[in-house]
């Protein structure tokens, strides 16, 4: 016990550059210890083999062990994302239905399950909705108006009656409260997206049948882009989501820490504009209206990610012909004021061929090589593969290829990691509890059923956590991490 002592006041004593180092280097003594085994280690100290059960304390991170005082807004410094001048390499996951199933209290749950699971494996932030237009259990039910029996149904109507008076902005679906009270519980951060380019959830041409509803004549959704009045109803709603006051945490969601960033639209596309100028207008505008709002949050664009005309010597690296003609482009949408980091979805199975082949694993090395070279040569940000995978549906395939894909990302991001560079992290698309099947789209993760990946995923939030906790940037980087880094560079596996 005295020996004890005299460690804890020697260990006390050391600045805390030096304590994460140690601890860091001691992590990765039991570490490789077990490189040879079929266990996972997890950061609480215990071996956790390839378990169904979830739970908290089993996870890669203790609840209790994150304080208040480290919940704070994340950053970008350079090419790379810091929380509280920490290093903030991300493993995180899509589920974008949370807020649909929060509004009911029959279905809530699952969102508690998604959160709990992706906790338990070290994941830690999650890109969701925070759209639903026109559709079922709708968020908006028309332009800057909020359905109210949807409002009702997760708080008291005393509580109800009283924000109905303060206005029809303030008539925001209560789920979604749900959603980011939950992220936070679980130390989770979410990146909510705005509005959908497709048809799924009222996106992009919801907007364009409510114009029309008042008259307007509109000739393709892509005037979604252009037009005024659907540009005033695309930035009433952005408002109304920032200056939101969470019914559950009494924060507003343009204050809360939670809130990893603010998406503009997912996957955004104007193929009636090839050139790129019409979406360009509407992002540049748009990225410095969230900014006046909310000058806090990061902000990203959405976009898969796709060369344009503006880099006619990059379109090599396009999984196709068609996609230079979509409208978007990669390096010129990213160098837009306001936008803080960029985003690529990763899908081989779609843009390349539905049958399952190694050339899928071949494109999304060179994909995400080529999109992390652009954003450290000619943007100055970190990127984040904020969708990846592979559909259970394409002919050939198997579990295997999946972990197979999963494993060709986390290698990528690593292999930027480890050089400081700008890959900031990856985003399974998606991650699902059981119970789930009508909402698969194929691309679903149930952790439960599938072992191997469970044990993936876990394995690479581990690595991640190393960079994260090894080293502030008061500490300038390399300094104290030159050795451990040394050691994971000599070890394949990492």
């Amino acid at each position: 016990m005295q020996k004890c002592s005299v460690l804890v006041s020697v260990f006390s004593a050391m600045d805390t550059c030096k304590r994460y180092f140690l601890l860091s280097l001691a992590f990765l003594m039991v570490f490789f210890e077990n490189l040879g085994t079929n266990i996972v280690f997890g950061f609480n100290g215990n071996y956790k083999h390839h378990s169904l059960h979830f739970s908290t304390s089993q996870g890669i991170y203790d609840m209790e062990d994150v304080e208040d005082d480290g919940w704070q807004m994340v950053e970008t410094k350079g090419n790379q994302f810091i929380v509280n001048g920490q290093p903030f390499y991300v493993n995180g996951f899509n589920t974008y239905w949370l807020m649909v199933m929060a509004a009911d209290q029959s279905t809530r749950g699952k969102v508690s399950e998604v959160f709990q699971q992706a906790s338990s494996v070290g994941l830690t932030v999650c890109r969701t909705w925070a759209f639903n237009d026109g559709q079922w259990r709708a968020l908006q039910k028309s332009p800057s108006v909020y359905d109210e029996e949807v409002f009702k149904v997760l708080i008291s109507p005393s509580i109800g009656f009283r924000l109905v008076a303060y206005g029809v902005h303030q008539k925001l679906h209560n789920a979604l409260d749900f959603v980011v009270s939950e992220a936070k519980k679980y130390k989770i951060r979410l990146i909510l997206s705005l509005v959908n380019n497709w048809d799924a959830y009222g996106g992009k041409p919801q907007y364009v049948k409510w114009g029309k509803a008042t008259g307007l004549n509109f000739t393709s959704d892509d005037e979604f882009f252009s037009h005024p009045t659907l540009r005033s109803y695309y930035k009433a709603h952005v408002k109304a989501v920032l200056n939101r006051v969470n019914t559950f945490t009494n924060i507003t969601y343009k204050d809360d820490p939670t809130i990893f960033a603010w998406e503009l639209i997912n996957e955004p596309r104007c193929t009636s504009d090839p050139s790129g100028d019409t979406l360009q207008s509407w992002i540049a505008e748009m990225a410095v209206y969230v900014k006046s709002l909310d000058a806090k949050h990061l902000v990203e664009i959405g976009v898969e990610g796709f060369y344009g005309p503006s880099a006619p010597a990059r379109a090599q690296f396009n999984p196709n012909s068609y996609a230079t003609q979509v409208g978007t482009d990669f390096i010129r949408n990213h160098q837009t004021l306001g936008v803080d980091f960029a985003s690529v979805h990763i899908y081989a199975d779609s843009w390349i061929s539905k049958t399952i082949s190694d050339a899928h694993l071949q494109f999304t090395t060179t994909w995400m090589e080529a999109h992390i070279e652009d954003a450290e040569k000619y943007l100055g940000m970190p990127v984040i593969f904020a969708e990846f995978g592979v559909s259970s549906k394409d002919p050939g395939y198997n579990s295997s290829f999946r972990d197979a894909l999963i494993s060709t990302v986390y290698k990528t991001v690593l292999n930027s990691t480890k050089k400081g560079g700008s890959g900031a992290g990856s985003l399974l698309w998606q991650l699902f509890p059981e119970g789930m099947d009508n909402m698969d789209d194929g691309y679903a993760i149930v952790l439960a059923k599938s072992p191997s990946t469970l044990n993936l995923i876990s394995l690479h939030s581990s690595k991640l956590a190393i960079f994260n906790s090894m080293c502030s940037w008061k500490c300038h980087w390399g300094c104290k991490k030159k050795n451990a880094l040394e050691t994971i560079n000599y070890h394949d596996d990492l």
